[in-house]
């Protein structure tokens, strides 16, 4: 029973995966076509379709590579090379993942803590809210540099720039489901409070914060996505050495497209690695709350 509900759920995966592998080596073969035939194969003569086809596949600096060439190229940078080398993706992927944990938690932190400000003051509500969505208009390509100027001319270098414009991408979608979710409690279950006697500060640990669960841990899931963002794109105009970020620069710099796309692949599953952390958080908080309750 479990085998057959666990196929039956790998099904759909494995049929996009193949899907998406099959595009993608469709697309390779069409857009390194032209590179091929001008560089390798018309030099050389006659040439039929397959000869075309394997050649756009094994192409040095391709358009774009093909799916086993990525593959090779995170085995050989995971593999061939000690996890402290900047040759290896894992060291890349450490340092883009401690700046965005701690953007993420500061994010956290400070969409919580509006959250609770805005429920609780008709005026902050009307004060901060519009501010709140306006700053989600910038581009955080084009606010990323200036924060990390002002933050070098304070003094803040390394993890602190970074998980500053990390923070930014966060706490906006905590922010406004938190405000949705201390809200939600309906006038019944506040008026019993009431009648319970119960403070302003009771009433919200006791009543708000638990109803807000369900509201707060999908935003969660949102934040740590958009701060890994945040992070890899705050690495881009510091020139930094280390990061997924510094990766993909480097890999533009020298047109290593193969490089490109390993960086992006590995960024692509320490997202998922992270949506699916705080996910196990979620299930063990509703499960722990269920059982209390």
């Amino acid at each position: 029973m479990k085998s057959s509900l666990l196929a039956q759920r790998a099904m759909p995966v494995a049929t996009m995966l193949a899907a998406v592998l099959l595009l993608w080596y469709v697309g390779s073969v069409g857009l390194n076509a032209a590179g091929a035939i001008e560089r390798v194969l018309a030099p050389k003569g006659p040439y039929s379709t397959l000869d075309l086809i394997a050649t756009t596949l094994e192409m040095q600096r391709p358009v774009l590579p093909a799916p086993h060439q990525v593959a090779l190229e995170l085995w050989h940078s995971l593999l061939d090379w000690p996890l402290d080398s900047p040759r290896n993706l894992l060291y890349h992927v450490a340092v883009t993942a401690q700046s965005t944990l701690v953007g993420f938690v500061l994010g956290t932190l400070l969409g919580v803590a509006l959250a609770a400000a805005i429920v609780h003051s008709r005026t902050l509500d009307r004060a901060l809210l519009p501010w709140i969505v306006a700053s989600q208009t910038v581009p955080v390509l084009a606010i990323a540099p200036i924060v990390l100027v002002i933050l070098g001319s304070l003094g803040f270098s390394g993890v602190a720039p970074k998980a500053t414009i990390a923070m930014y991408l966060c706490f906006f979608p905590v922010t406004v489901a938190m405000v949705q979710g201390l809200r939600s409690p309906q006038r019944i279950e506040t008026e019993l409070m009431h009648t319970y006697a119960a403070s302003r500060l009771q009433s919200f640990w006791l009543l708000r914060v638990p109803a807000a669960l369900p509201y707060l841990f999908p935003s969660l899931r949102v934040a740590i996505a958009a701060g890994l963002v945040g992070a890899m794109v705050a690495e881009l105009p510091t020139g930094a050495q280390a990061g997924l970020g510094a990766r993909l620069l480097t890999g533009s710099y020298y047109g290593n497209t193969v490089a490109i796309w390993a960086a992006l692949v590995m960024s692509a599953l320490l997202g998922l690695l992270l949506t699916v952390a705080v996910g196990g958080v979620e299930k063990l908080a509703l499960r722990s709350r269920r059982a209390a309750g």
